[in-house]
């Protein structure tokens, strides 16, 4: 597989991974619980809207009227002067966030009746209270219930809607614009913005009747100014609210846009070209009824950031309230006289103060009005950048180096986070960030280098097998794992020498095509590399037809020695195999291979200078086994071993084989001669034939050790009897005649025994 390749298919498993997690619920919690609150933390507090107002009921106002702090419990005609105040100052909607459920001091509760009903631009908030209702044998049910002010309240009031949150500790992200399960009843925020937009209404009217006439029937027309004080109303727009009907109103206009999805661009269209001044606030209004029902908070910063005025100072001053929404509810300045917070990301965790209610609620309504709720991406756009970027993070961690694409991701991952915080600061547009930059990007980058690691233990491995063809595994191994030079390397040992050479490999190569030939060897070397491998030796040097096997261990055993026995009689047993069957498939060829055996120490390392070396062992042992093998062609055998292999700390190991001595030769290059053994056969494979010839050879040979020669002839021609092709008795059978006519003691050939 290529490398592009590879860095698709990570590329793709990172997108995919990245959209499994983005499905699930825990991936949305992860985007909101830390993608949305980094972006929130990073983007800081922004100005809030002049338009907004809080005027908060606390302990400094308590202790100013020298009442208890119990807000709740004050004298109901402070809100009647609060009222009175705030309408002769011409705020445009009066917001009150505390609930009128139950009937206290008679002539008060008149009082703030009256200025209600004077002011005309007063919305209350009415409990939301959830029933459990029993369904006789079936399961019981939960409803929502409104539970609206006391009816004196009520019907002078503009307006009386609920304002649901999530109860503390819940992280409080979003708000309801038409809540689910009250009969999709508007909330505060969304009858807020439309009691602030009435001095518009006429013109919104004509936007929709516009789009369809057929709406006309079904919206109230203007009737005049509805606030008798002229605030409610700027003293210049007529409203459709004699009776009443501000609730029933939005309640129409958002069946029209469920009806009518087009309703918004169109009337967003006729908007884009509109000069009127109110174009900004009828867009609001036209995004609010078609949009979300469930946006998020666009939190503009921690506590008392919307302009907060504290309940005193706004009853008994002038504090330029003119077109202003004012909310009238708790928030404290310090925690432990708080009453009514809400966890949100602003939540300050110094001194503990959490965001109030009231604040909550003009935040929302200023969302509303200025059109600046966070606006997450779409699911299709989510969804597709998720997987782009999974694709992107694939593949540059997975076709670039290491090193370039650590660098190279974290850069894009700046980037990204760097684009995501600027839409978020400037259009309040919600990109992704936790799954893309917390699971994404550190998985590419894990599972690109555990792929790297993947890929090396396989190279490593792949380079180890092929190195292993030409030097043994453990000391590719050995040598992988150090950082000595390679001349440096080497250990003394003792060892086993195995030496092997064809016989008519010579005329052979002369004969046969260099393609050919390099089939038929290695078929050869075939039979002979197997029994090594299978007998715990290493292939240590190959030359032409010669091959140079090894058996090594720190000390001297008997395993060691009968390891290499068996390889030997193993090989000449492979290599009768191989010659049987060249017939059938080659050109009839032959290799017949002898083989010599001699043990000492020897020293194991890299044989070289410059640039080349090659794994090898040095020492006598080598050279001698080479002579021993070629004593094979004087003597007419296959296999023979010095009387160091063949002996041991334990004695003559002659168990499990069948030997003879071939007596003492002066091999050349050697100063001392060294006792040569014919190794015929495994002790369980021999026969009656073979003990016999090792019988009556071993009688020959003392006799010509004794310079018996007639008898040592006698013996040998014995020998020849009992197997005429015998090559050691024909060998010895020459050399007495010689001896015996000649009655010297010339070499034969150079190489004679002692």
């Amino acid at each position: 597989m290529n490398r592009l390749a590879k860095a698709l298919i990570l590329g793709l498993l990172t997108s995919l991974l990245g959209l499994l997690v983005s499905l699930t619920p825990f991936g949305a919690l992860l985007e909101e619980n830390l993608g949305l609150d980094r972006l929130f933390t990073l983007r800081g507090a922004q100005t809030a809207p002049p338009d907004v107002v809080l005027v908060t009921l606390n302990k400094e106002s308590s202790d100013v009227f020298g009442l208890p702090n119990q807000p709740a419990k004050w004298p109901r005609s402070y809100h009647a002067r609060l009222i009175d105040n705030l309408a002769q100052q011409g705020a445009r909607v009066i917001v009150f966030d505390l609930l009128f459920e139950e009937p206290r001091n008679a002539a008060d509760d008149q009082r703030l009746a009256q200025a209600m009903r004077n002011a005309r631009n007063v919305v209350l908030v009415e409990a939301l209270k959830r029933e459990t209702v029993s369904q006789g044998t079936g399961p019981a049910m939960t409803l929502e219930r409104l539970a609206p002010p006391l009816p004196l309240f009520s019907a002078n009031a503009l307006a009386t809607v609920p304002f649901p949150l999530p109860k503390v500790p819940v992280k409080v992200n979003r708000f309801w614009t038409f809540k689910p399960g009250a009969h999709d009843v508007p909330t505060l925020p969304t009858t807020v913005l439309q009691a602030y937009a009435l001095p518009a209404y006429d013109e919104f009217r004509a936007l929709l009747i516009q789009a369809n006439p057929a709406y006309a029937a079904r919206l109230p027309a203007a009737q005049g100014c509805a606030s008798a004080a002229g605030g409610g109303c700027a003293g210049a727009a007529t409203t459709p609210l004699q009776d009443h009907s501000l609730q029933p109103l939005i309640e129409t206009v958002r069946d029209l846009f469920n009806q009518d999805p087009s309703l918004q661009e169109t009337m967003l269209d006729k908007l884009a070209t509109s000069t009127s001044s109110n174009r900004h606030l009828l867009c609001a209004l036209v995004k609010m009824y078609s949009g979300n029902n469930h946006p998020y908070l666009n939190l503009y910063g921690p506590p008392h950031t919307i302009t907060n005025i504290p309940y005193h100072q706004a009853l008994s001053s002038s504090q330029g309230f003119k077109d202003k929404v004012v909310f009238v509810g708790f928030s404290e300045q310090r925690q432990p006289e708080q009453k009514d917070g809400f966890y949100t990301v602003f939540s300050q965790d110094d001194s503990g103060l959490d965001i109030s209610g009231v604040e909550i609620a003009a935040t929302a309504f200023a969302n509303l009005l200025e059109d600046s709720t966070v606006r997450p991406a779409s699911p299709a756009a989510h969804l597709a950048l998720i997987l782009a970027w999974g694709l992107l993070m694939g593949m540059v961690c997975r076709w670039m180096p290491i090193a370039i694409a650590l660098l190279t991701s974290t850069t894009l991952m700046s980037s990204y986070f760097a684009f995501a915080l600027y839409e978020f600061s400037t259009t309040a547009v919600w990109l992704p960030i936790a799954v893309p930059l917390l699971i994404q990007a550190p998985a590419a980058l894990f599972s690109a280098l555990l792929w790297r690691y993947i890929d090396a233990i396989k190279e490593r491995r792949r380079l180890r097998e092929t190195f292993g063809y030409y030097v043994p595994t453990n000391i590719v191994d050995k040598m992988s794992a150090d950082n000595a030079t390679p001349g440096a390397t080497g250990e003394l040992v003792h060892g086993v020498c195995l030496c092997t050479d064809a016989e008519k490999y010579t005329s052979l190569s002369e004969t046969l095509p260099p393609e050919q030939l390099r089939i038929l060897m290695n078929a050869y070397y075939h039979a002979l590399f197997t029994p090594v491998r299978q007998h715990g030796g290493i292939i240590s040097d190959v030359v032409g037809d010669c091959m140079l096997a090894l058996w090594t261990s720190p000390l001297p055993t008997a395993s060691l020695h009968q390891q290499a026995c068996d390889a030997a009689l193993d090989i000449e047993t492979s290599v009768a195999h191989f010659n049987k069957n060249i017939n059938k498939n080659s050109t009839g060829a032959t290799l017949p291979t002898r083989i010599g055996l001699h043990s000492g120490n020897v020293m194991l390392g890299n044989v070289g200078a410059v640039d080349h070396f090659e794994y090898r062992a040095v020492g006598d042992i080598v050279n001698t086994a080479t002579r021993i093998q070629t004593l094979n062609k004087q003597l007419g055998t296959k296999v023979l071993a010095s009387h160091d292999v063949l002996m041991n700390a334990d004695g003559f190991l002659t168990c499990g084989f069948l030997t003879r001595e071939l007596g003492p030769f002066a091999l050349a290059g050697k100063t001392q001669p060294i006792t040569v053994y014919e190794l015929m056969c495994h002790e369980h494979h021999a026969t009656v034939l073979q003990h016999q010839i090792c019988q009556r050879f071993a009688e020959a040979l003392a006799a010509f050790k004794d310079q018996k020669w007639t008898e040592a002839m006698h013996g040998f021609s014995g020998v020849l009897q009992i197997h005429a092709s015998d090559g050691p008795a024909q060998f010895y059978l020459n050399l007495c005649d010689s001896k015996k006519n000649r009655r010297r003691s010339d070499r034969l050939h150079g190489i004679i025994p002692e």
